[in-house]
């Protein structure tokens, strides 16, 4: 018996997100819900989705000398909300259960894509190219300057891209920086 009830995923299968198994986890489910969810809630000044801040965090991390490795968790790391969906960081902060329920599938998703044994210092460099991505984001799509100090290595472009071209670039890099 699982825990919870299933969603349907893009491939047409069922995916339990409270009682989530790593065979069940698709490499084209998480490229297409990300490529069509969009950033910062859909206040941005243009759809610009969560695959697309996903392949920039991967290539800010190659920009930073970062191994192949701390670039697919780069990539990877928002790869819980192609079965949960995204909620705001001023929300998800008191949301305990959900934070424990994202844990625990993005742990899996990595685990699916051989990363179960990153360390704590490997977090800690996808947390500063993903808080740097948002306060680039910030500042080129809402105008917010100065969220953070962090800088990043590259400028990127935040243009509105099709869903189709993210999703196959994330596919392509995914498949390009796989460690299993």
């Amino acid at each position: 018996m699982r825990i919870g009830t299933y969603i349907n995923t893009y491939t047409k299968r069922k995916f339990w997100p409270l009682d989530p198994r790593k065979e069940e986890i698709v490499l084209e489910d998480i490229s297409h819900a990300l490529s069509m969810i969009c950033r910062g809630n859909g206040h941005y000044s243009h759809f610009y989705s969560v695959g697309q801040h996903s392949i920039n965090c991967a290539y800010e991390a190659r920009a930073r000398g970062h191994s192949k490795r701390i670039q697919l968790a780069c990539l990877l790391h928002d790869a819980s909300e192609a079965y949960l969906s995204d909620i705001t960081r001023p929300v998800k902060k008191h949301l305990t259960d959900y934070q424990r329920i994202e844990k625990n599938l993005q742990e899996m998703i990595y685990e699916a894509f051989g990363l179960e044994d990153l360390s704590d210092s490997d977090y800690e460099k996808v947390k500063r190219i993903d808080d740097a991505m948002l306060s680039y984001e910030m500042n080129l799509l809402l105008n917010i300057p100065d969220l953070n100090d962090l800088e990043l290595k590259l400028d990127y472009d935040l243009s509105f891209r099709r869903m189709e071209d993210v999703k196959k670039e994330f596919i392509v890099l995914t498949n390009k920086l796989s460690v299993k």
